[in-house]
């Protein structure tokens, strides 16, 4: 257990200190709705210098510390269990930038960063598909999307980072400078560092998106358009969807392509399109501007916080799969999946990424020229804990069947993982990040909800 404090013994603060009920309950809880740990005390930081005296504050007491932006986390990895929670939201300025970069707060979502370098005619080249996440979040993980696979992870986009220590201490970091420190924060899921401001690269943006919902009724045919379009890079935007029917029981697959155009030009339907296999008289297109496409998840999130299941418990699960198993892991876990193993709003997604654009060193995948993220979004039932408990046992039956053929996970999961989990899972880079960890963190006290070295849900 940490070592007790008074919230009187927290150093003096430009920022916000909260240790009422209603913002220790709040949090305590996070999007998964699953694992609750509740924290000695809640603090908003205004500067990097609150970040950095509240850690070394705890560093010296053992205390645990957690960075949170939007709490999107679904197994309590931005929790901590008597220690603080740093609300980083109060860091969310878009800083006034110049040329093709951007420099952010930490606590900014990445809607806020779309509003200040669209003006501009540019976008960073990689968004995650929900914008309302944190920069500092996505940073943390990795951050995927669908145009990964033309850029790698958010991660593979930043050129540099201000950093708080597990120490307490404010660096700079980059590939040129403490560069094994920015090598163990991105994707480092918070072990070594808290991320105060980032600078990302950007690239020029076009000013609309053509989508088009391609069906498929054969797992075979879109698994290979896939490897088509994923290969020749012909769409600027490319993730897949496994659909269930609830009346026939049957999956059927649907492919997201969309090219970014500006007018007067238009994309060329036939070149995009024409040799791909799939179901042509259920085919649907839809043009918008740039931003409503990436914007796409707001009218959905309206009604799901409307109806309600935005705030019931997601025990979700993401794992990479090497191209050579992906055929059968997918039939395999498809065939024994039902919409009870889902829930209401649950989705299942399938795409693939080339491997050489994946670089940050964090970022575990499988080998091969094309890896798949396999994602199971589940919803489970607030009132039936027994289903949640069964929905995340079903998570741990897919991590174990692909981890022996070299699947990874993508970090953002109902997973329970062990240290030695942990271990398989960074494989070679494991010691990398063990010595960072006992460098930038000895004392242990950063983000121990992810379980990495111990502790953990």
């Amino acid at each position: 257990m940490p070592e007790p404090f008074a919230l009187a013994d927290l150093p003096a603060l430009d920022g916000d200190v909260f240790g009422d009920d209603a913002n220790l309950a709040a949090a305590a809880r996070d999007w998964g709705h699953i694992v609750q740990a509740r924290p000695r005390v809640v603090i908003r930081p205004a500067t990097a210098a609150d970040v950095a005296a509240v850690v070394g504050f705890a560093a010296k007491r053992g205390i645990p510390v957690a960075a949170r932006g939007s709490g999107h986390s679904p197994f309590g990895q931005s929790q901590a269990a008597g220690g603080i929670v740093l609300d980083m939201t109060g860091l969310r300025t878009v800083h006034a930038s110049t040329g093709n970069n951007v420099v952010v707060d930490a606590g900014a979502r990445w809607q806020q960063v779309l509003g200040a370098t669209l003006p501009r005619g540019l976008t960073p080249p990689v968004l995650t598909d929900y914008l309302e996440l944190t920069v500092g979040g996505t940073l943390a993980v990795g951050g995927v999307g669908g145009a990964t696979q033309h850029h790698g992870m958010q991660t593979d986009t930043v050129i540099e980072l201000d950093v708080v220590t597990g120490t307490g201490e404010l660096t700079r970091c980059s590939a040129d400078e403490n560069a094994e420190l920015f090598d163990a924060v991105r994707a480092g899921l918070g072990q070594c560092g808290i991320i105060t401001r980032a600078t990302i690269r950007l690239q020029p943006a076009k000013q609309r998106a053509r989508r088009w919902k391609l069906y498929y009724d054969s797992l075979e045919d879109f698994l290979a358009d896939q490897r088509t379009a994923v290969t020749d890079r012909r769409f600027d935007y490319l993730e897949g969807q496994l659909v269930l029917d609830d009346e026939t029981g049957e999956w059927r697959y649907l492919l997201e392509a969309t090219t970014y155009f500006s007018l007067p030009d238009q994309p060329d339907e036939h070149e995009l399109l024409g040799d791909l296999s799939f179901t042509r008289e259920t085919a649907e297109t839809e043009d918008s501007t740039y931003l409503e496409f990436l914007d796409r998840m707001a009218e959905g999130e309206a009604v799901l916080r409307e109806e309600g299941s935005w705030f019931h418990p997601h025990p979700w699960l993401n794992v990479f799969v090497s191209d050579d198993e992906v055929d059968t892991v997918v039939a395999e876990t498809l065939a024994g999946t039902t919409g009870a193993d889902l829930g209401d709003s649950g989705l299942v997604m399938l795409y693939p990424v080339r491997h050489e654009v994946l670089t940050t060193p964090l970022t575990r995948v499988p080998s091969g020229d094309v890896v798949w993220l396999f994602a199971l979004l589940r919803t489970g039932n607030p009132y039936d804990p027994a289903g949640v408990a069964r929905m995340i046992r079903l998570n741990a039956d897919l991590y174990e069947r692909v981890t022996p053929s070299g699947g990874t996970v993508y970090p953002v999961n109902a997973l329970p993982m062990t240290e030695q989990d942990w271990k398989d899972h960074f494989g070679n880079a494991w010691e990398a990040l063990e010595s960072a960890k006992k460098t930038y963190d000895p004392a242990g006290v950063l983000t121990g909800g992810q379980g990495v070295f111990g502790g953990g849900a």
